[in-house]
């Protein structure tokens, strides 16, 4: 049994509640960029400054999903928001495959960074959250760009977990090579979900269509 399409009213009260998870998401990031990229750069540290970069590119996803819903009609707009969610994966993925492979090589190792641990332990509570909440909005309303964009927040997720292992594992056993190997990880995970971007595999498809009408790529349990 579906769900039935949302209603006139319902559209306008998701299409809201994007614009709102948007705007918050844009206000964290554009903090959580300016201190990990400052804490980054201090420390030498490649998955602090790739985690601020993400921060960046968070932004601008944020941002395509924002100029999609200011629109009268925010379908029109979708491939075009969903073009610039996965290249802003590609770009972050490769930034952070060139950097973290040059660290490893030996053009630096980075040092403790109190700032950056205590920014990311923020940011592994805030995200999934953030995520959560425009996912289930952009399911019902059934807006491809909304649950791309959060998917990139998710990966946010990931990523802090990630670079949250590396410096502490760099502060406490002074295992430089945890940081870009925590770098590549990062990479990896924003290659895969630019990809499911670009082919709009993001589960995208309203929860009223019956399965059998559901796009390819629907395979991670969140459609109908």
């Amino acid at each position: 049994m579906t769900s039935a399409a949302p209603s006139t009213e319902r559209r306008a009260v998701l299409e809201r509640r994007i614009r709102l998870l948007v705007a918050a998401t844009i206000t964290y990031n554009v903090v959580e960029a300016v201190v990990a990229l400052v804490a980054g750069t201090v420390a030498s540290s490649i998955a602090l400054i790739g985690f601020g970069l993400d921060s960046v590119i968070e932004v601008s996803s944020a941002a395509a999903v924002a100029w999609q819903f200011s629109g009268t009609d925010p379908q029109r707009r979708e491939r075009a928001a969903l073009r610039i969610i996965a290249g802003s994966f590609f770009a972050l993925a490769a930034y952070v495959t060139v950097e973290a492979v040059r660290s490893l090589l030996g053009a630096g190792e980075a040092d403790r960074s109190t700032i950056g641990i205590v920014l990311v332990s923020i940011s592994v509570v805030i995200m999934p959250v953030l995520s959560w909440a425009q996912r289930r909005a952009g399911r019902e309303l059934g807006s491809a760009s909304a649950v791309a964009d959060s998917r990139q927040t998710l990966l946010c997720t990931y990523l802090s977990a990630a670079v949250l292992l590396g410096l502490l594992l760099n502060a406490a056993f002074g295992w430089w090579w945890a940081d870009p190997a925590a770098a590549l990880v990062l990479a990896v995970l924003a290659v895969r979900e630019g990809r499911n971007a670009w082919r709009g595999e993001v589960c995208c498809s309203p929860r009223s269509l019956p399965a059998r009408d559901q796009p390819a790529g629907c395979d991670d349990g969140c459609c109908p």
